[in-house]
């Protein structure tokens, strides 16, 4: 018995001694891949890449083998030599279409970015408000014209225009504080939905990292870094409705640097008596280089501005004796217009004892009109009960978040 014991020490110490930690990048053409996993197939040590494409894999040894993939890309596989062991190495994943029986949630690893990213690509969006429907359990409804923001409601919460979802784009807050219409108040109509590349969001008022309208829910986008492709679309319907969108690649073939500009332009009537007379531009452009293989620096501006007319409220009782249609008007001067630039810069980097730090400086200059009339010549019999809220203001700030490296999963 004493010499299976010793056997077995022995065998443990010499497991102990070779094994190793394996630093390593996964990567699409020179361009880092994030959330991309490495599993070994033979310690069943499991990991996934940083926003540096970097992954730290332990208990490794010469002859394991590494499988790595990402939803729409081909798995590679790689056999570990002494070589690659001694050295931070790089795999490079070949792009391929989405397969969704690729998607198997076997393993207790969170895919919803994944499953979102599907949706990006496979589902028509026009407008980044729409996006927010993506979040399992959030309803948005538009009233009072297109150019407002949505009213948002999350898991039996009404929460008007923002006031208990913290949204953030890139790191820069959505809300706005003290807001004329109301706390919290969201637009995410300066953000182009088909810039997006990644929703990450949680729901309750567990995450203090969120700010402070994060008590129903937090929702934060990530923007692309960078255009496989250049587009061009023109969609027109019905109500005098049109979209035209193009985005343009600047830096086509450098690999250390990406840049880009996305313009987009909508209009519409709307399906009422009045005419919504509703339009809204959005230029957004941004820039992202690589300082070494663990550093980022990215540069986002972008400027929207919309205006619009609204039919706004009506009596049911007017609707039910015939006097106006459903989509009649008693008011059909209100309405607003609003505007919103953008300036935010980003650095990224990895720092000692594999910690990274992620950090933003932001400035938006936002301007707001709203034009409203809830109870018509009720207050006022001769000029009318109409009201205006109006905002013009300066925002400056900056995040700092310091987060240790996620190196690896044990799955059992």
């Amino acid at each position: 018995m004493k010499k299976i014991v010793a056997y077995l020490t022995l065998l443990s110490l010499a497991f102990t001694v070779h094994a190793q930690t394996v630093k390593g990048y996964v990567m699409d053409n020179s361009q880092p891949l994030e959330s991309a996993y490495v599993y070994n197939q033979t310690s069943k040590e499991h990991a996934h890449t940083n926003q540096f494409g970097q992954f730290i894999i332990n208990k490794t040894k010469v002859g394991d083998s590494l499988m790595v993939g990402l939803l729409g890309y081909e798995k590679k596989t790689l056999v570990l030599t002494q070589s690659l062991l001694d050295n931070t190495f790089i795999i490079n994943l070949d792009a391929k279409a989405f397969v969704l029986d690729e998607l198997v949630l076997s393993e207790p690893i969170d895919v919803m970015n994944s499953v979102i990213k599907i949706d990006l690509a496979t589902s028509p969006i026009n407008s980044s408000q729409e996006i927010l429907r993506k979040v399992p359990g959030l309803i948005i409804g538009q009233h009072a014209g297109g150019g407002k923001a949505e009213q948002i409601f999350l898991r039996g919460f009404d929460v008007d225009h923002g006031t208990d979802v913290g949204l953030s784009v890139d790191g820069m807050p959505v809300n706005m504080v003290s807001h004329a219409h109301g706390q919290g108040y969201s637009d995410l109509h300066f953000l182009i939905p088909e810039t997006i590349n990644t929703i990450n969001f949680g729901k309750g008022p567990y995450y203090a990292n969120h700010g402070d309208f994060n008590t129903a829910g937090f929702v934060d986008f990530k923007t692309k870094d960078k255009l496989e492709d250049n587009l061009v679309s023109f969609s027109a319907g019905q109500f005098n409705s049109l979209r035209t969108l193009g985005m343009f690649n600047l830096l086509e073939n450098k690999t250390s640097q990406n840049a880009y500009v996305a313009v987009e332009y909508i209009e519409t009537d709307g399906p009422f008596e009045s005419p919504q007379n509703f339009d809204r531009l959005n230029i957004v452009s941004k820039y992202n280089a690589y300082l070494n293989n663990d550093s980022k620096i990215g540069v986002t501006l972008s400027h929207f501005t919309s205006q619009w007319d609204a039919s706004g409220q009506i009596p049911q009782r007017l609707v039910d004796n015939g006097t106006l249609s459903n989509f009649g008007a008693v008011d059909d001067t209100e309405g607003g217009n609003t505007n919103r630039t953008n300036l935010n810069v980003q650095y990224s980097t990895i720092l000692d004892n594999d910690v990274s730090m992620q950090t933003n400086a932001f400035y938006s200059n936002y301007n707001f009109e709203l034009y409203s009339n809830f109870t018509f010549f009720l207050e006022d019999p001769i000029n009318g009960d109409q009201i205006k809220q109006k905002e013009a203001r300066n925002i400056f700030g900056f995040n700092t978040q310091f987060k240790k490296i996620k190196t690896t999963i044990r799955l059992m």
